[in-house]
């Protein structure tokens, strides 16, 4: 009598990215909980472009 192999295990989800800006002095900076930093922008704008960026949207 032959057993059917298990099934295959669900596929791991992506990694979630939550971002947010931090101010520091003149300019604004992305960080996100996986660890990755942006660059410092003077712009606040190109700060939340570049976290929108990173987290895929």
């Amino acid at each position: 009598m032959q057993q059917k192999p298990p099934p295959p295990a669900a596929p791991a989800q992506a990694a979630v990215h939550h971002t947010s800006t931090v101010e520091q002095g003149k300019f604004c900076v992305a960080h996100c909980t996986c660890g990755w930093r942006g660059p410092a922008r003077r712009a606040r704008s190109k700060a939340r472009s570049d976290a929108l960026e990173h987290a895929g949207g």
